[in-house]
Protein backbone atom coordinates (compact mmCIF):
# COMPACT_ATOMS: atom_id res chain seq x y z
CA UNK A 1 0.00 0.00 0.00
CA UNK A 2 1.40 3.40 -0.95
CA UNK A 3 0.24 6.68 0.46
CA UNK A 4 1.64 10.10 -0.32
CA UNK A 5 1.55 13.25 1.70
CA UNK A 6 -0.17 15.64 -0.70
CA UNK A 7 -2.24 18.74 -0.18
CA UNK A 8 -5.65 19.08 -1.80
CA UNK A 9 -7.18 22.53 -2.34
CA UNK A 10 -8.38 23.85 1.01
CA UNK A 11 -7.21 20.79 2.91
CA UNK A 12 -4.42 19.89 5.30
CA UNK A 13 -1.55 17.55 4.34
CA UNK A 14 -2.41 13.88 4.65
CA UNK A 15 -1.45 12.83 8.15
CA UNK A 16 1.68 10.80 8.74
CA UNK A 17 1.00 7.04 8.59
CA UNK A 18 4.23 5.21 9.46
CA UNK A 19 4.36 1.49 8.71
CA UNK A 20 0.88 1.33 7.14
CA UNK A 21 1.69 3.98 4.53
CA UNK A 22 4.20 6.56 3.36
CA UNK A 23 5.56 8.89 6.06
CA UNK A 24 4.97 12.59 6.03
CA UNK A 25 7.85 14.18 4.07
CA UNK A 26 8.79 16.25 7.12
CA UNK A 27 9.02 13.13 9.36
CA UNK A 28 10.92 10.33 7.61
CA UNK A 29 12.10 8.81 10.90
CA UNK A 30 9.80 7.54 13.64
CA UNK A 31 12.02 7.58 16.70
CA UNK A 32 9.15 6.90 19.09
CA UNK A 33 8.42 3.64 17.30
CA UNK A 34 12.07 2.61 17.25
CA UNK A 35 12.50 3.43 20.94
CA UNK A 36 9.40 1.45 21.89
CA UNK A 37 10.56 -1.48 19.76
CA UNK A 38 13.91 -1.40 21.56
CA UNK A 39 12.24 -1.57 24.99
CA UNK A 40 9.86 -4.32 23.81
CA UNK A 41 12.86 -6.36 22.63
CA UNK A 42 14.53 -5.85 26.01
CA UNK A 43 11.38 -7.29 27.63
CA UNK A 44 11.41 -10.26 25.25
CA UNK A 45 15.04 -11.08 25.92
CA UNK A 46 14.97 -10.66 29.69
CA UNK A 47 11.92 -12.90 30.04
CA UNK A 48 13.25 -15.41 27.52
CA UNK A 49 16.76 -15.71 28.92
CA UNK A 50 15.52 -15.98 32.51
CA UNK A 51 13.02 -18.66 31.47
CA UNK A 52 15.60 -20.78 29.63
CA UNK A 53 18.10 -20.39 32.48
CA UNK A 54 15.61 -21.50 35.12
CA UNK A 55 14.46 -24.44 33.00
CA UNK A 56 17.86 -25.78 31.96
CA UNK A 57 20.50 -25.22 34.63
CA UNK A 58 21.22 -27.68 37.44
CA UNK A 59 21.24 -24.75 39.89
CA UNK A 60 17.41 -24.73 40.01
CA UNK A 61 15.03 -27.40 41.28
CA UNK A 62 13.00 -27.34 38.07
CA UNK A 63 16.16 -27.64 36.00
CA UNK A 64 17.18 -30.75 37.92
CA UNK A 65 13.70 -32.27 37.58
CA UNK A 66 13.60 -31.63 33.83
CA UNK A 67 17.17 -32.77 33.10
CA UNK A 68 16.20 -36.47 32.62
CA UNK A 69 13.41 -35.37 30.25
CA UNK A 70 15.12 -33.34 27.51
CA UNK A 71 12.13 -33.36 25.15
CA UNK A 72 9.85 -31.85 27.79
CA UNK A 73 12.59 -29.42 28.82
CA UNK A 74 13.13 -28.27 25.23
CA UNK A 75 9.40 -27.90 24.63
CA UNK A 76 8.99 -25.77 27.75
CA UNK A 77 11.93 -23.58 26.72
CA UNK A 78 10.17 -22.96 23.42
CA UNK A 79 6.86 -22.25 25.12
CA UNK A 80 8.24 -19.74 27.60
CA UNK A 81 10.56 -17.98 25.16
CA UNK A 82 7.64 -17.69 22.77
CA UNK A 83 5.39 -16.33 25.50
CA UNK A 84 8.10 -13.77 26.26
CA UNK A 85 7.10 -12.25 22.93
CA UNK A 86 3.53 -12.08 24.22
CA UNK A 87 4.75 -10.22 27.29
CA UNK A 88 6.63 -7.80 25.03
CA UNK A 89 3.55 -7.25 22.87
CA UNK A 90 1.35 -6.33 25.80
CA UNK A 91 3.71 -3.82 27.37
CA UNK A 92 2.80 -0.20 26.58
CA UNK A 93 5.93 -0.08 24.41
CA UNK A 94 5.05 -3.17 22.40
CA UNK A 95 1.52 -1.86 21.89
CA UNK A 96 2.97 1.27 20.29
CA UNK A 97 5.59 -0.38 18.04
CA UNK A 98 3.69 -3.59 17.30
CA UNK A 99 6.39 -5.68 19.02
CA UNK A 100 7.92 -7.26 15.94
CA UNK A 101 10.94 -7.95 18.22
CA UNK A 102 12.55 -9.86 15.33
CA UNK A 103 14.34 -8.63 12.20
CA UNK A 104 12.83 -11.48 10.19
CA UNK A 105 9.29 -10.43 11.14
CA UNK A 106 10.07 -6.82 10.26
CA UNK A 107 11.57 -7.96 6.95
CA UNK A 108 8.41 -9.94 6.18
CA UNK A 109 6.28 -6.82 6.76
CA UNK A 110 8.62 -4.83 4.54
CA UNK A 111 8.51 -7.36 1.71
CA UNK A 112 4.73 -7.37 1.98
CA UNK A 113 4.63 -3.59 1.57
CA UNK A 114 3.65 -2.89 5.17
CA UNK A 115 6.93 -1.38 6.34
CA UNK A 116 9.09 1.16 4.54
CA UNK A 117 12.82 0.68 4.11
CA UNK A 118 13.70 3.51 6.51
CA UNK A 119 11.45 2.12 9.22
CA UNK A 120 12.72 -1.41 8.53
CA UNK A 121 16.27 -0.24 9.24
CA UNK A 122 15.09 1.59 12.36
CA UNK A 123 13.27 -1.45 13.68
CA UNK A 124 16.15 -3.85 13.02
CA UNK A 125 18.65 -1.50 14.69
CA UNK A 126 16.31 -1.18 17.69
CA UNK A 127 15.85 -4.94 17.95
CA UNK A 128 19.57 -5.70 17.78
CA UNK A 129 20.37 -2.99 20.32
CA UNK A 130 17.55 -4.06 22.64
CA UNK A 131 18.68 -7.70 22.62
CA UNK A 132 22.24 -6.67 23.42
CA UNK A 133 21.17 -4.32 26.23
CA UNK A 134 18.96 -6.99 27.79
CA UNK A 135 21.74 -9.56 27.84
CA UNK A 136 24.20 -7.01 29.22
CA UNK A 137 21.77 -6.15 32.02
CA UNK A 138 21.45 -9.81 32.96
CA UNK A 139 25.22 -10.23 32.83
CA UNK A 140 25.64 -7.19 35.09
CA UNK A 141 23.09 -8.67 37.49
CA UNK A 142 25.41 -11.65 37.83
CA UNK A 143 28.02 -9.40 39.48
CA UNK A 144 25.45 -8.37 42.09
CA UNK A 145 23.91 -11.82 42.54
CA UNK A 146 26.69 -14.41 42.03
CA UNK A 147 24.19 -17.30 42.06
CA UNK A 148 22.39 -15.78 39.10
CA UNK A 149 25.73 -15.20 37.41
CA UNK A 150 26.59 -18.90 37.69
CA UNK A 151 23.17 -19.89 36.37
CA UNK A 152 23.29 -17.50 33.41
CA UNK A 153 26.81 -18.55 32.44
CA UNK A 154 25.84 -22.23 32.68
CA UNK A 155 23.04 -21.60 30.16
CA UNK A 156 25.31 -19.34 28.03
CA UNK A 157 22.58 -16.70 28.30
CA UNK A 158 20.34 -18.92 26.16
CA UNK A 159 22.71 -18.63 23.21
CA UNK A 160 21.81 -20.53 20.05
CA UNK A 161 24.52 -22.77 18.59
CA UNK A 162 24.05 -25.05 15.57
CA UNK A 163 24.63 -28.77 16.08
CA UNK A 164 28.14 -29.67 14.92
CA UNK A 165 27.29 -33.30 14.18
CA UNK A 166 25.65 -32.52 10.83
CA UNK A 167 26.55 -30.45 7.78
CA UNK A 168 25.85 -26.75 8.35
CA UNK A 169 23.25 -26.80 5.56
CA UNK A 170 20.79 -28.57 7.89
CA UNK A 171 20.77 -25.95 10.67
CA UNK A 172 20.51 -23.32 7.92
CA UNK A 173 17.51 -25.06 6.34
CA UNK A 174 15.99 -25.49 9.80
CA UNK A 175 16.16 -21.74 10.45
CA UNK A 176 14.72 -20.99 7.02
CA UNK A 177 11.79 -23.43 7.30
CA UNK A 178 11.08 -22.52 10.92
CA UNK A 179 10.89 -18.80 10.11
CA UNK A 180 8.78 -19.37 7.02
CA UNK A 181 6.27 -21.40 9.03
CA UNK A 182 6.24 -18.80 11.81
CA UNK A 183 5.59 -15.91 9.42
CA UNK A 184 2.91 -17.86 7.55
CA UNK A 185 1.17 -18.74 10.80
CA UNK A 186 1.22 -15.14 12.05
CA UNK A 187 -0.04 -13.78 8.73
CA UNK A 188 -2.77 -16.41 8.51
CA UNK A 189 -4.03 -15.72 12.01
CA UNK A 190 -3.83 -11.96 11.57
CA UNK A 191 -5.69 -12.14 8.26
CA UNK A 192 -8.78 -13.79 9.78
CA UNK A 193 -11.03 -11.58 11.94
CA UNK A 194 -12.08 -14.46 14.17
CA UNK A 195 -8.47 -15.51 14.85
CA UNK A 196 -6.74 -12.12 15.20
CA UNK A 197 -6.88 -12.26 18.98
CA UNK A 198 -4.69 -15.40 18.94
CA UNK A 199 -1.83 -13.71 17.06
CA UNK A 200 0.07 -12.25 20.08
CA UNK A 201 -0.15 -15.64 21.84
CA UNK A 202 0.73 -17.90 18.94
CA UNK A 203 4.52 -17.79 19.28
CA UNK A 204 4.54 -19.76 22.52
CA UNK A 205 2.43 -22.58 21.10
CA UNK A 206 4.45 -22.59 17.88
CA UNK A 207 7.79 -23.08 19.63
CA UNK A 208 6.27 -25.50 22.14
CA UNK A 209 5.55 -27.81 19.19
CA UNK A 210 8.62 -27.07 17.06
CA UNK A 211 11.37 -27.03 19.67
CA UNK A 212 11.41 -30.78 20.44
CA UNK A 213 11.56 -31.54 16.70
CA UNK A 214 14.27 -29.19 15.48
CA UNK A 215 15.87 -27.18 18.30
CA UNK A 216 18.72 -29.69 18.53
CA UNK A 217 19.75 -28.73 14.98
CA UNK A 218 19.89 -24.93 15.21
CA UNK A 219 18.50 -23.82 18.56
CA UNK A 220 15.29 -22.66 16.84
CA UNK A 221 16.08 -18.97 16.80
CA UNK A 222 14.25 -17.56 13.72
CA UNK A 223 15.32 -14.19 15.12
CA UNK A 224 18.71 -12.59 14.46
CA UNK A 225 18.37 -10.23 17.43
CA UNK A 226 17.48 -13.10 19.78
CA UNK A 227 20.74 -14.85 18.81
CA UNK A 228 22.83 -11.68 18.64
CA UNK A 229 22.36 -10.51 22.24
CA UNK A 230 23.51 -13.75 23.92
CA UNK A 231 26.32 -14.19 21.39
CA UNK A 232 27.70 -10.75 22.27
CA UNK A 233 27.95 -11.67 25.96
CA UNK A 234 28.64 -15.41 25.84
CA UNK A 235 30.96 -15.26 22.85
CA UNK A 236 29.07 -18.01 21.02
CA UNK A 237 29.79 -17.07 17.39
CA UNK A 238 30.07 -20.54 15.87
CA UNK A 239 28.41 -20.41 12.42
CA UNK A 240 26.49 -17.36 13.60
CA UNK A 241 25.78 -16.31 10.02
CA UNK A 242 23.00 -18.89 9.74
CA UNK A 243 20.90 -16.83 12.19
CA UNK A 244 20.88 -13.96 9.73
CA UNK A 245 20.69 -15.80 6.42
CA UNK A 246 18.28 -18.57 7.44
CA UNK A 247 15.54 -16.41 9.04
CA UNK A 248 15.77 -13.77 6.31
CA UNK A 249 15.44 -16.46 3.64
CA UNK A 250 12.49 -17.91 5.53
CA UNK A 251 10.73 -14.55 5.78
CA UNK A 252 11.22 -13.98 2.04
CA UNK A 253 9.95 -17.49 1.26
CA UNK A 254 6.83 -16.96 3.37
CA UNK A 255 5.94 -13.69 1.66
CA UNK A 256 6.57 -15.25 -1.77
CA UNK A 257 4.17 -18.09 -0.92
CA UNK A 258 1.56 -15.59 0.25
CA UNK A 259 1.86 -13.49 -2.89
CA UNK A 260 1.78 -16.56 -5.14
CA UNK A 261 -1.61 -17.58 -3.64
CA UNK A 262 -0.38 -21.18 -3.50
CA UNK A 263 -1.81 -21.36 0.02
CA UNK A 264 -4.96 -19.44 -0.81
CA UNK A 265 -5.65 -15.78 -0.17
CA UNK A 266 -3.85 -14.40 2.89
CA UNK A 267 -3.84 -10.68 3.59
CA UNK A 268 -0.77 -9.37 5.43
CA UNK A 269 -1.91 -6.97 8.13
CA UNK A 270 0.40 -4.55 9.92
CA UNK A 271 1.05 -5.74 13.47
CA UNK A 272 -0.28 -2.74 15.39
CA UNK A 273 -3.46 -2.65 13.32
CA UNK A 274 -4.10 -6.34 14.01
CA UNK A 275 -3.38 -6.33 17.72
CA UNK A 276 -4.35 -2.93 18.96
CA UNK A 277 -6.33 -1.12 16.27
CA UNK A 278 -4.50 2.14 15.75
CA UNK A 279 -4.46 1.91 11.98
CA UNK A 280 -0.82 2.60 11.30
CA UNK A 281 -0.59 5.90 13.13
CA UNK A 282 1.78 6.42 16.08
CA UNK A 283 -0.42 6.22 19.19
CA UNK A 284 0.23 7.86 22.56
CA UNK A 285 2.46 5.78 24.84
CA UNK A 286 0.10 6.02 27.81
CA UNK A 287 -2.96 5.20 25.70
CA UNK A 288 -1.66 2.83 23.01
CA UNK A 289 -5.13 1.79 21.87
CA UNK A 290 -5.96 5.34 20.85
CA UNK A 291 -5.10 6.94 17.55
CA UNK A 292 -2.75 9.90 17.44
CA UNK A 293 -4.67 13.13 17.90
CA UNK A 294 -7.74 11.42 19.30
CA UNK A 295 -9.15 13.13 22.40
CA UNK A 296 -10.72 11.68 25.51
Amino acid sequence: MVMTATRLPGSHPIEDRPLAGAPHPDHPFHWKLYGCELVATVALMICGIVSVTVLTTPYTAIGRVLAPHPIVQTALCGLFFGLSGTVAAFTPFGRVSGAHVSPSVSLAFSLAGRLGVVDLCGYVAAQMTGAWIATLLLAALGHVLPVWGQMAQASAYAATVPFSGVAIIWPLVTEMVLTALLVLMLCYLAGHPVLKWVTPWAGGLFFLVCNPVSAWLSGNSSNLARSFGPAMVAGQWESFWIYALGPFMGAALAIWLIRSRLLGRIEVEEARLVNFGHHGRVPPLLHPGRQAGEKD
